[in-house]
């Protein structure tokens, strides 16, 4: 029971400063690149912020050498937000708490189903 404890007290603290190191990057950052034309990104109406908000229930998953897996609400979140929008996440620049390889699983870990994003360098 106490190793449980200590285990999701690690997980809660772990999540938090994700949160906290994201929010500090986003708020150094110049404002988010603007939206790109819906042909550009594959259909996509949101911007990078935007898209990134609707993902934060998917923090502790996307942390690097998290074990945690993405939970209802992230794939709920995931299932929503659609392929063109993660793809424009993909390809945005690098946030500091975020592992991306394991931020572009999220499609396969939560049966999306879809096709990978192209990666443009």
């Amino acid at each position: 029971m106490k190793a449980m404890r200590v285990g999701l007290a690690m997980a809660l603290l772990m999540t938090i400063t994700v949160l906290t190191i994201v929010t500090a990057q986003l708020e150094d950052q110049q404002p988010p690149p603007p939206m790109l034309p819906e042909e550009e990104v594959g259909g996509c109406s949101r911007t990078f912020f935007s898209a990134l908000v609707q993902l934060i229930p998917c923090r502790a998953a996307v942390a690097p050498f998290s074990p945690i897996p993405p939970t209802q609400s992230c794939c709920s979140a995931v299932v929503t937000l659609g392929r063109p929008c993660l793809c424009l996440l993909a390809n945005g620049p690098p946030l500091s708490g975020i592992d991306r390889s394991m931020a572009l699983q999220l499609p396969q870990r939560c049966s999306a189903n879809f096709p990978p994003c192209d990666i443009i360098n």
